[in-house]
């Protein structure tokens, strides 16, 4: 598939006149054509596509698709219905009203393109010049960021069935490469274990065995594939699995398989939730947990929006880190971002997650921000039950450098 530009192309009379009489008052696709002239043209998608093959679909008017699509909250199915029967989504494509569209699954393909690379964040770059020139977005003026949970398209399991999925997920992968190397393995009891997902719950029966067995098909599995496959190199699903047995495997002074348990139960230790895998089919997400409510597998997306009483709220900034990841370690990079688009604020508003001195000072000293927001409170058991002192209770007397116990 390839580009051919249609930029530059004026909205069809007969559409123009029919959305004008429909809608007097105007909608959000009508409102983004008119201000905004389209967010992008087709020639600022010209390394997505190859030179040769067939004409594809503007990528402009599905990059616009895509954004009126989260405006208002549709499916993919919605969203190519709408343009193909919605007057202002026609209008705001400069489609003629009997255009019929695309199929919803365009967009999917459309959306695998823009997650290659950096392609996203180029094309925020081009939508924030763009509503800068409409005098949508100014700088030094007010901004606030916060976070949100990102979840991971994965199942919620259990470390037993993590390793059971990722045996089964591995012998998937290697089933299909090079299936030959599987004769000599796989067994009818392999099958019966292995054949579809696995569901254990919280409490499987026979727990000991149960983990020992699948360790053991684990690593009787790696190491047939590393005797009969020296010479391949195998897929992520197989690199998921070693992963996955070195984090909750470990081997005794005799050599035995033994399940890893916490230090504080005389353990070797399990990984921090920082490192620990908690699937095989995506590798990057992570548990995090907010408190005693708020725990999820996945990641976390921290947005930036301007927020000044005289103008609309404009995103101007998105960072997804690992869930694990503190919200103040995610500051810096923001006014980084901020300062090479151009909007930087004058003032940033932040929840006290994301509040931290060092960064603080450097937000004024390098990009004279100044960061508002409530301190973090004191998270320490003497606190919670208003026993011993605070920091505010002692006398400090920086002059003569002395500190003064509230006792004397």
């Amino acid at each position: 598939m390839s580009l051919r530009p249609r930029s530059g192309e004026q909205v069809p009379s007969l559409t123009a006149q029919v959305a004008r009489a429909s809608n007097p008052g105007g909608t959000t696709a009508i409102w983004v054509r008119d201000r905004l002239d389209g967010l992008w043209c087709d020639e600022d998608f010209a390394d997505w596509y190859p030179r040769d093959g067939r004409p594809g679909l503007s990528p402009a008017q599905l990059a616009t698709v895509c954004v009126l699509q989260f405006l208002l909250g549709l499916s993919d199915r919605q969203a190519a219905g709408a343009v193909r029967c919605r007057i202002d989504f026609k209008y705001a494509m400069a489609m003629e009203l009997d255009d019929p569209g695309f199929h919803h699954s365009v967009l999917v393909d459309f959306r695998d393109r823009l997650a290659e690379g950096d392609r996203a964040d180029r094309l925020l770059d081009l939508a924030l010049a763009r509503l800068k020139e409409a005098g949508l977005v100014r700088e030094r003026t007010i901004q606030r960021t916060d976070s949100t949970r990102v979840l991971a398209a994965v199942r919620d399991l259990t470390r037993l069935e993590l390793i059971t999925e990722a045996v089964r997920a591995g012998l998937e992968e290697v089933a299909g490469t090079s299936p030959h190397l599987l004769d000599e393995l796989v067994d009818e009891d392999w099958g019966r274990r292995c054949g579809r997902p696995v569901r254990l719950g919280k409490n499987p029966t026979r727990p000991k065995t149960r983990i020992l067995a699948t360790g053991n098909d684990a690593v009787r599995l790696l190491e047939h594939l590393h005797r009969h496959g020296v010479d391949r190199v195998f897929g992520p699903r197989i690199q998921a699995l070693r992963q996955i047995m070195v984090q909750n495997y470990h081997r005794d002074a005799a050599g035995h398989l033994r399940w890893r348990t916490a230090e504080k139960e005389g353990g070797p230790g399990l990984p921090p939730s920082s490192r620990a895998v908690v699937s095989p089919y995506d590798t990057s997400a992570r548990y995090a947990r907010h408190g005693h409510i708020i725990s999820w597998k996945g990641f976390a997306a921290h947005l930036t929006e301007t927020c000044a009483s005289d103008g609309p709220n404009v995103i101007t900034d998105v960072a997804t880190t690992a869930a694990t990841t503190h919200d103040s370690q995610v500051l810096p990079g923001i006014h980084t971002r901020l300062a090479r688009r151009g909007p930087l604020p004058a003032e940033h508003l932040v929840d006290a997650g994301y509040i931290s001195l060092p960064h603080l000072e450097q937000a004024t000293r390098e990009h004279q921000v100044t960061v508002s927001g409530p301190l973090r409170s004191n998270p320490t058991r003497q606190h919670r039950r208003n026993e011993g002192f605070a920091r505010d209770d002692f006398h400090i007397d920086y002059d003569h450098q002395q500190v003064t116990c509230p006792q004397g």
